[in-house]
């Protein structure tokens, strides 16, 4: 025992981590209402992470997919919400902040999570004063206060000293732009043909603006000393970004308010000018104002944490009814209807109308994110590829400046200004491809993960507010550790999209979608390999889920897409549908009734269905920790094993045919069949595995590959400190001898 902890600490100092405190003995609470299957081993805290180190193994099956960076049972600091210490003798209970007294001995330690775990552990055979010291480091390293006590600094620099981090070179391998240079703006630009763009540099080394990237896109009629004349007029000098061209011409641009009100008309003007000059046929501009259509950050917040109440708080022994009533209630799935809702408006003027518009917010850095990233998405198929979303990803939220690090609250200072609006995104993003499921190249479990590495503190996608500030603060992190940058403007951070950072090979198969069709597919005619276009109609009845005649409901009397609301769909149904044909129907309502009557193109525009019915909560993310709600052996996956075996069988019967077509008659093939078969697929699971082709493997389950099991150890708590905390209260609070105590 003692010789594997040696081991591991001399593995966590390798990695530039530091073990600041450990407590042995310590009990790992794997079952709700019992001892009984409950972990012993050590618990560690180090400049990074809390580990939990233990031979025992966990009474069902491991995890599926192990993160490189982070063992089985390891939170990352910036992953922990709160830290809750309990003395059952005493009946006391603390929220431990940094820098705090703790003034009893802890017998249980609780840590709320941001990826919604609540983990437990029991100190009953551990050393009092080193429980108590393990939890108050715990408390101070999990609440830093300057970005440059995150981890990803000690992470990335210790490169500087003449090695690599893991052995890999952080972001040296990338087959993506990062948008970081005016090459990979240019080749954006000729890639949807925006002849009349241009990039532009008047922010080189952010002297015009802090949160605006260095290099961006404006109309070609845009001189550069226009530009720097209107800055001043623009909140925060946010003047604005080009994002997107359609080959139609209409482009999609985003921009702050105009701060100065008399100035307002006069800038509008010029800026609309220099668009409609940028357009092939000289059409009009159309702008949106976000703040005043959308719901702001703080109803976000709001409804995001009624969710976890739901989800993670209230017993799954309720009714079905009163459960989707009070997820109805929490108004998260309606903001992700508006956002869909609007961004399929914006989409409507691009592609039905011809003009080109605005996204218009106050700071530009928070709403237009996601707007401006949903409506690329139904237009363009290049950003359903796994590269492409990453692509758009890294340009319309890293480059465009988007408040990570606040919205994330990674430091904990001011809660009012965290807002999870890249789960809202990520969130959106599932429900289209719930009903598109053969449009996109990656899977849920993708969309999963890529959240969970908003917590994991070393890569620079999700740790600052803008590129500015990771500049900066590279720079002063590197003369106080005297680490020479070179020609280097700031610390090379790996971004999250080199995932060999965090898996192998391997796991990374779990991003790939088996049902995906790129712009073009293989398939076998008359013994050669050729390529085609899927049969469209093949998708269009289990996609659409709805009868023609009942379409039009999704549209209204106006020139808008609206939602229709759970309790106005019956009023609207009428006994004869003929009457429903008769309504003088509007532009946008004809335009999406013509889209939804034809066949779903899934390498052409998309448009998700916005009925209530239609949109669904994603269980995955939501659920995947509650045992409860676990389907052993069912849920998606069970279809994903299925579709991944027979994707793999095709691809390995289409390389057979291709080495006998390349064999010549009196050949044989070149292969040894007693040699072990090189794993060339994309597919996770693979055919003519070990298992029974009907089988379904016992481990899999509807959370796979995430396991509930020792990440939710909950009790009955409703009406306790922590059922208030998530109705409104700033604390948690949550063990069994808390029911009856008082804030």
């Amino acid at each position: 025992m003692g010789s594997f902890f040696i081991l591991k600490k001399k593995y966590l100092l390798e990695l530039w981590e530091i073990v600041v405190n450990e407590v042995s003995f310590v009990r790992k609470c794997i079952g709700a209402d019992s001892s009984h299957g409950d972990l012993w081993g050590k618990l560690i805290c180090t400049n990074f992470k809390v580990s939990f180190i233990t031979h025992d193994a966990l009474p069902k099956q491991r995890f599926q997919v192990a993160n490189r960076l982070l063992g089985e049972h390891d939170v990352p600091l910036a992953c922990v919400e709160q830290v809750v210490t309990v003395n059952d003798a005493k009946g006391k209970q603390k929220v431990l902040c940094s820098n705090q007294k703790l003034k009893f001995n802890p017998t249980e330690l609780i840590l709320y999570c941001k990826d919604f775990r609540i983990i437990r552990f029991r100190f009953d055979e551990a050393g009092p004063q080193s429980a108590k010291k393990v939890c108050l480091a715990i408390a101070h390293y999990s609440q830093p206060a300057d970005p440059q006590l995150l981890f990803g600094f000690e992470y990335v620099g210790k490169q500087y000293y003449g090695s690599l981090v893991n052995g890999v070179d952080p972001g040296g391998g990338l087959q993506m732009p990062l948008f970081d240079r005016p090459s990979e703006w240019d080749r954006e630009i000729k890639r949807t043909g925006a002849a009349e763009w241009r990039v532009c540099s008047i922010n080189e080394g952010y002297i015009v603006s802090s949160s605006l990237p260095e290099y961006f896109v404006v109309p070609v009629s845009l001189a550069d000393q226009d530009l720097k004349q209107y800055l001043c007029f623009f909140t925060a000098h946010r003047i604005p970004l080009w994002c997107w061209n359609h080959p139609n011409g209409s482009a999609l641009v985003r921009m702050a308010s105009i701060s100065d009100p008399l100035q307002q008309r006069k800038l509008d003007q010029r800026i609309c000018s220099a668009i409609t000059k940028s357009h092939p046929q000289r059409s009009d501009v159309l702008k949106s104002d976000l703040d005043k259509n959308l719901p702001n950050i703080q109803d976000i917040q709001a409804a995001f944490v009624k969710v976890r109440q739901i989800c993670v708080i209230e017993p799954f022994e309720e009714s079905e009814e009163k459960w989707l009533s009070s997820m109805e209630s929490s108004r998260w799935l309606e903001y992700v209807r508006a956002f869909l809702k609007h961004s399929a408006e914006v989409v409507y003027l691009l592609e039905g109308k011809h003009v080109s518009v605005i996204l218009q917010e106050e700071e530009d850095r928070d709403l237009s994110c996601v707007v401006s990233s949903l409506v690329q998405l139904m237009l363009d198929p290049h950003f359903r590829s796994l590269t492409g979303f990453q692509s758009l990803v890294q340009k319309e939220w890293v480059m465009a400046g988007h408040r990570f690090l606040d919205r994330c609250n990674h430091l904990k200072k001011n809660d009012k200004e965290e807002s999870p609006l890249f789960q809202l995104f990520l969130d959106c993003v599932w429900q289209i491809i719930n009903q598109y499921p053969a449009a996109f190249e990656f899977t849920e479990t993708y969309l999963t993960v890529l959240s969970d590495s908003m917590w994991i503190p070393v890569f620079s996608t999700f740790l600052f507010n803008c590129p500015q500030q990771r500049t900066e603060n590279s720079m002063d992190f590197s003369k106080s550790k005297c680490i020479p940058l070179g020609e280097e403007k700031a610390l090379r951070f790996p971004p999250v999209w080199d995932w060999s950072q965090q898996f192998t090979p391997k796991d990374q198969a779990l991003f790939n979608n088996p049902m995906y069709v790129g712009k073009g597919a293989t398939c076998v005619q008359n013994g050669a390999v050729k390529s085609f276009r899927r049969t469209k109609k093949n998708y269009s009845s289990t996609l659409r889920g709805m009868p023609s005649s009942l379409r039009n409901i999704l549209m209204d009397g106006h020139d808008s897409l609206t939602l229709t609301r759970r309790n106005s769909l019956v009023p609207r149904l009428k006994p004869d549908f003929s009457q429903i044909r008769e309504v003088v129907e509007s532009p946008t309502e004809r335009f999406f009734r013509d889209w939804v009557s034809r066949p779903a193109d899934l390498q052409g525009m998309l448009i998700p269905q916005l009925l209530p019915s239609h949109l669904a909560l994603w269980r995955l993310y939501f659920l995947r920790w509650v045992p409860e709600a676990s389907i052993l052996k069912g849920g998606p996956v069970t279809a994903y094993h299925k579709l991944s075996q027979l994707a793999d069988e095709v691809e390995k019967l289409q390389s057979q045919l291709r080495q006998y077509k390349g064999a010549t008659p009196a050949s044989t093939p070149t292969s040894n069949p007693s040699a072990p078969p090189s794993d060339h697929s994309r597919m996770y699971f693979k055919a003519g595995s070990t298992l029974e082709p009907s089988s379904t493997p016992e481990y899999l389950s509807s959370s796979f590959p995430f396991s509930p099991v020792g990440n939710m150890c909950r009790r009955s708590i409703l009406g306790t400190p922590l059922s208030k905390f998530l109705n409104g209260a700033k604390i948690w609070l949550s063990t069994e001898t808390l029911a009856n105590e008082a804030l």
